[in-house]
């Protein structure tokens, strides 16, 4: 994957957009790209691929923490590219030119001092503001949104997501913006794009089917409008039996193995 110039995108006010596939498990993203069942995340994904890395978190508060600290899952091995971003370093630790340095406790803090707008369309309840948990990640940006259609139980939540992420997008159009989109169908409950009484990597790989649509043509129309830099990634997985695991918050290859991808459209 090419290395991305993130100090140059961030220098030049290149809008954003970040999404995490909640709960969606590496096995689960890579089997649906080769069995055709996300024709457009494979049209647009550099190479037609997803990367495989590891999570700095084992659920959705710590891994978003994380990504919002500036630590995105890493590559499986000893060498790593260089981070896209990464809160200012003790004097002596080099930090390569690309890598975007921002001077404050996180990186929303940061791109706001450059002039970033930073908006998050929430999907599972720790972006709900219903629990004093779920303020916590809202409060880092400079405008939230939830709804109870975002979240999984609703079938076409994808789409209901994607319409704001995209007004939204309209709205701050011509200045620099952070749009950050949780995707929830992936998110148990997802038993329900089968019809099935419990919730499977089967169950969870049709609800990735079912939100490829909207993903692609979330991409599609935001590409349309000029150059967008795009991350997308799950914030960690799911176990389904798995060595008899289940769930989340677990350091099992199930939890820990996540998809992505980010590239620079220009």
């Amino acid at each position: 994957m090419p290395t991305i110039d993130a100090a140059h995108v961030i220098r030049y006010g290149q809008p954003i957009l970040f999404v995490t596939l909640d709960s969606l498990r590496y096995d689960v993203a890579a089997t649906a790209m080769a069995s055709g069942d996300t024709p457009h995340l494979a049209r647009l994904l550099p190479s037609g691929a997803w990367e495989r890395r590891w999570t700095p978190g084992t659920f959705t508060l710590p891994a978003h923490t994380a990504f919002f600290s500036g630590f995105l899952p890493k590559l499986p091995t000893p060498d790593q590219p260089p981070r896209l971003w990464e809160c200012r370093p003790p004097a002596l630790k080099h930090v390569d030119p690309q890598t975007f340095v921002f001077d404050a406790p996180n990186l929303l803090q940061g791109l706001g001092s450059h002039g970033y707008r930073t908006v998050c369309v929430g999907g599972v309840t720790y972006f709900s503001r219903e629990t004093p948990l779920g303020n916590v990640l809202p409060d880092l940006f400079d405008e939230d949104h939830w709804r109870p259609e975002f979240c999984s139980p609703e079938p076409d939540s994808t789409r209901h997501q994607v319409d704001l992420a995209l007004t939204l997008a309209d709205q701050y159009a011509g200045r620099p913006l952070y749009l950050f989109v949780n995707i929830c169908a992936t998110h148990v409950p997802h038993r329900h794009y089968l019809g099935h009484s419990t919730d499977t990597a089967a169950s969870q790989q049709a609800a990735l089917a079912y939100a490829d649509e909207h993903l692609g043509r979330l991409i599609d129309q935001l590409t349309a409008t000029g150059p967008w830099l795009f991350i997308m990634c799950a914030d960690h997985g799911d176990a389904y039996g798995d060595d008899g695991f289940h769930g989340r918050g677990i350091a099992h290859p199930s939890v820990t193995t996540v998809p992505y991808t980010a590239w620079c459209h220009t």
